[in-house]
């Protein structure tokens, strides 16, 4: 299998995995509103906006994901008639975008230890 072929597989994987886990979990996290200093937390890479409209029969997630490095903008809608159903489709729509398709390789790779060149210890 080729190295690409391997990488995507792996992403998969590790997206399956993470949205299993997102789907056991709550879907929300509250937080105290206490702002961080500078260089506490990595830069910003990607802004997503969603707006979630109900009627209590259906739910509509409406929003946009940019690309902060590249400056790519993508629309994206998701649809459930429940909040699972919800999150799973807007999952679903945000990782088959092809701007943060590329964004999440590149998180991969980059978080990768770099590679041994063989010589150590000789």
């Amino acid at each position: 299998m080729p190295l690409k072929d391997q990488l995507i597989s792996n992403l998969r994987a590790r997206l399956r995995e993470t949205l299993e886990e997102a789907q056991s979990s709550a879907l929300a996290r509250v937080t105290s509103a206490t702002p961080t200093k500078a260089g506490e937390e990595p830069p910003v890479v990607a802004r997503l906006m969603v707006e979630i409209r109900s009627d209590g029969t259906q739910t509509i997630a409406r929003g946009a994901i940019e690309d902060i490095t590249s400056g790519d903008r993508v629309a994206v809608e998701a649809r459930g008639s429940t909040p699972a159903q919800l999150a799973a489709s807007l999952a679903k729509t945000v990782f088959s975008a092809p701007l943060l398709a590329r964004a999440a390789v590149r998180a991969v790779l980059d978080s990768r230890p770099p590679k041994r060149s063989g010589n150590e210890g000789t």
